[in-house]
């Protein structure tokens, strides 16, 4: 295909805090932004590489520069473009996700849709939580003042404060909070007991709360647990869910793991058909990742996609509203706007 330009550059997104995940604090996360230049027309997309996960920069630069989009007759034809680039290498999801969510952009505008009209998905307003990670009272009450207009709170749980941290939480306000303890939980009749009083505080769901490789403590807990328990690090690409379904009760999809918006939404489908719940998630990430997963935000039962929201240097303008809301737009691709 002629007149074809895949680049990229590294970034680092600055958070607007400190953020403490899994006991260890950040103030940045790494990233790589892509564009696909065709015909006058850029669609843009992004890795973001938190470092807890397995890629880097420079994995992500090795990957993209496999990518060869010149041999392609119709750039617009996704689902066979997006096969080929999977098979280049195992792994690698957040890179593949990069090129995905460009390509979805770029198809968009070519065909003057945005990309929720593409997959026949019916748009309406969803609300995303506000992400407060373990930290001081203090700190844990200042974030709150910052998440006043959202409907729902994201927790972080998995250390010895859980229940200092809720009841914290719960001196100043009594909105639903998603609690992922990120695989922090080891012992199954004190993870039961610890969410029976979750239960009592208005906490709708529990990520992740052992070693995603204790399935048998899992599932003892799913079946027993009054709320939802939710896979997050168990659950990666579309292939896992099978092995998930008697295990969780949902499962917690993120571009940056499923390869992109693509597999997120078979990933969805296939949820579906198992009876599972969606959460549809995110890593730190720009309006660009956000505005990409927002394309399918109304098929999922929990949104947690603040990513943007929590950084300082959002290098795009895409759907999310003031008030915590997430609404796709109707430009063509993923409704954002270079900055």
């Amino acid at each position: 295909m002629k007149n074809i330009k895949l680049s990229w550059y590294p970034y680092t997104l600055e958070l607007k805090h400190t953020f403490n995940i899994a006991m260890n604090s950040r103030r940045s996360t790494p990233a790589v932004m892509v564009e696909v230049d065709y015909d006058g027309l850029v669609g843009y997309g992004e890795a973001s590489l938190p470092p807890y996960l397995p890629e880097d920069q420079k994995s992500v630069n090795d990957f993209l520069g496999k990518i060869n989009l010149s041999g392609y007759d119709d750039i617009t034809n996704l689902n066979y473009i997006l096969q080929d680039i999977d098979k280049i290498l195992p792994g690698n999801t957040a890179a593949k996700a990069s090129i995905d969510i460009a390509l979805h952009d770029l198809a968009g505008k070519i065909k003057g849709l945005p990309v929720y009209k593409l997959y026949n998905v019916d748009k309406k307003k969803v609300y995303t939580s506000f992400t407060i990670g373990i930290d001081t009272s203090e700190v844990i009450l200042q974030k709150l003042k910052e998440a006043d207009n959202f409907k729902f709170l994201k927790v972080k749980l998995g250390s010895n404060s859980d229940r200092e941290i809720i009841s914290t939480i719960r001196t100043v306000t009594d909105k639903p909070i998603f609690a992922d303890a990120n695989q922090g939980w080891s012992d199954r009749e004190g993870a039961l007991d610890l969410i029976q009083w979750l239960n009592e505080r208005n906490v709708v769901l529990i990520e992740q709360p052992f070693l995603k490789t204790n399935l048998v403590d899992t599932a003892w807990l799913t079946e027993r647990s009054p709320i939802p328990i939710i896979a997050d690090e168990a659950v990666q690409r579309l292939s896992d869910i099978q092995l998930l379904q008697d295990i969780y009760s949902g499962i917690n999809i993120k571009l940056m793991k499923s390869t992109g918006i693509l597999e997120a939404y078979k990933m969805i489908r296939r949820a579906r058909e198992l009876g599972l719940k969606v959460m549809l998630g995110c890593m730190t990430e720009t309006s660009c990742a956000i505005s990409a997963a927002a394309q399918l935000s109304s098929l999922a039962d929990w949104v947690d996609m603040d990513g943007n929201i929590l950084i300082k240097n959002d290098l795009f303008k895409g759907v999310n509203g003031a008030d915590g809301t997430i609404f796709p737009n109707d430009l063509p691709g993923l409704g954002i706007i270079k900055t």
